[in-house]
């Protein structure tokens, strides 16, 4: 009988991107909706990527199912 797999969190696949040395990137949250009232300087730092902070890494990487 086969043994039952561990499944990857779908919603967490789409939101997370493992990067060649192991990092997690993320994307950054707030850019969105409501942009008029946001900076320009504010919207542009919205759309670059980040990398999940060191305290998160082990959840994120629990629900990806990465070592």
């Amino acid at each position: 009988m086969a043994k039952v797999k561990q499944k990857t969190n779908r919603s967490a696949k789409k939101r997370f991107k493992v990067t060649a040395r192991g990092k997690i990137k993320r994307w950054r949250s707030g850019g969105a909706h409501y942009n008029t009232k946001k900076t320009p300087d504010r919207k542009r730092r919205l759309r670059k990527s980040a990398l999940v902070p060191e305290e998160m890494l082990d959840h994120v990487r629990a629900m990806l199912r990465v070592s």
